[in-house]
């Protein structure tokens, strides 16, 4: 099969589809890869090491794209919807749920698109989701810590605190994988940290983890009303499958936030689970709302690209080989990928997405 490698377009987003190593696994196997020239360079892979891979460098972003199989990172953004196409198949991040204008062109195009967020073992457990959760969710504090600092606009708070002068507060929404991580790092770092969910099992689970070392809060209105204001640091770590993440903390909560105080909603991708969250970038990442620093940005484990390139090829390298050497027969053999088909022959097939748009769903094109 042949298989396309675009480079990414989103504001500095640096990670890359595929890395030299999971193209030597396509080749090896007999398929021919097209990556894009300069694909790779902000993830630390150069063209050389993708020919040596046995790539084949595509000198203008038509020629990786028009190919059967098309291995992205994140969505299609409304320059590169001229290059969706029937009979490809796109295998990439979309969070549908947050954007109709590139699910209206998924449908319009034919193409088959697969999202890895949506990809789902029997367990429950979203094996392609998870690695960029853990990375989103370190870096959450990270960032959370840098624009703290006074000169980020920040309140001016050392979150590990020193001998006479207490630490800062996080508050994180959501224990899943970016809430876990998130105290993990907070944690070391030796903050305050509270974790709110509503699930007890799994909050039962977190107190193996962290101890006595993290405050854990079954999550409610009156909680959250309760702690958010005293927060130095507000993480939102909420996830629905393929739904746009329920909003938790209203504009009223977020305006008796202290000025200087930080909110990083990594939710944002699925719309964010704070009001006065919207979406920013690499490039601007902050700007400030009732005197609160909000950082808003999609794609946080871009920044850590040569980490995030191959901690995420780890885990699709699989898919993409099975894709590869069955094509879309592959959907049937093996559930998990089933579950990550969103879009495929003109129809919204995947039910969470059709539930956030259920005009959508009688679309179809013959």
């Amino acid at each position: 099969m042949e298989v396309g490698v675009p480079k990414e377009t989103k504001d500095q987003e640096y990670r890359v589809g595929l890395s030299p190593n999971s193209v030597r696994s396509l080749t090896d196997r007999g398929h021919t890869v097209f990556v894009e020239t300069g694909a790779g360079e902000g993830s630390g892979f150069t063209d050389d090491e993708y020919l040596q891979s046995g790539a084949k460098l595509a000198l203008q972003a038509a020629e990786a794209w028009d190919r059967a199989l098309v291995v992205k990172v994140k969505e299609p953004l409304p320059a590169e919807y001229s290059y969706l196409q029937k009979e490809q198949t796109l295998l990439t991040y979309l969070h549908l749920a947050a954007d109709r204008t590139l699910t209206q062109a998924l449908l319009d195009s034919g193409t088959t698109a697969i999202a890895y967020e949506t990809v789902e073992l029997p367990d429950k457990r979203l094996p392609l989701l998870a690695p960029m959760s853990i990375i989103a969710g370190r870096l959450a504090v990270q960032f959370g810590a840098r624009f703290l600092e006074r000169q980020q606009g920040g309140r001016g708070v050392l979150l590990s605190g020193v001998p006479g002068v207490k630490p800062g507060q996080v508050v994180i929404l959501g224990g899943g994988v970016v809430g876990t991580e998130a105290a993990r790092i907070a944690v070391g770092m030796g903050a305050q940290v509270q974790i709110l969910d509503v699930n007890v099992d799994r909050l039962s689970y977190l107190e193996t983890l962290f101890g006595s070392r993290v405050e854990l809060l079954y999550s409610s209105a009156s909680q959250i009303e309760a702690v958010v204001p005293k927060a130095d640091l507000l993480i939102g770590a909420v996830l629905v499958l393929a739904k746009k993440a329920p909003v938790l903390v209203s504009r009223q909560v977020v305006q008796q936030m202290r000025p200087g105080s930080v909110i990083v909603d990594v939710a944002v991708d699925q719309g964010g689970c704070i009001e006065t969250v919207r979406s920013t970038s690499h490039s601007h990442p902050t700007y400030v709302e009732a005197g609160v620093v909000h950082y808003g940005v999609p794609n946080m484990p871009g920044a850590v690209p040569w980490t995030s390139t191959q901690a995420l090829n780890h885990s699709t390298l699989p898919y993409v080989l099975q894709l590869a050497n069955e094509g879309v027969g592959a959907l049937d053999r093996n559930p998990a990928l089933a579950h990550g088909l969103n879009v495929h022959q003109h129809q919204l097939v995947h039910p969470a997405v059709q539930e956030v748009f259920p005009d959508l769903i009688s679309l179809s094109r013959c």
